[in-house]
């Protein structure tokens, strides 16, 4: 138990920096009026393809497994 509290930190620190990259490479549709709430697009339909759906489910596996470090991570915490 000792080995995983000890390297979990760096394994969060390496995750953190690659969620944060894949959500900056992503691209963002949105213009002003999408963060004003309107709608530039005109009701077209994007569906992600290649690179752009590859970062987008890298973003939800990184999300998720810093999630459940970051919950093991206090679990381990509270039982030492």
């Amino acid at each position: 138990m000792y080995l995983v509290a000890s390297i979990l930190p760096y394994a969060q620190i390496i995750l953190s920096v690659v969620l944060v990259t894949a959500i900056l490479l992503q691209q963002s549709s949105a213009g002003v009026g999408g963060a004003l709430g309107g709608n530039d697009s005109g009701g077209f339909h994007h569906t992600r393809r290649g690179f752009e759906k590859f970062l987008f489910y890298l973003s939800i596996a990184c999300a998720i497994l810093f999630a459940l470090f970051a919950l093991l991570s206090i679990i381990i915490k509270a039982n030492s």
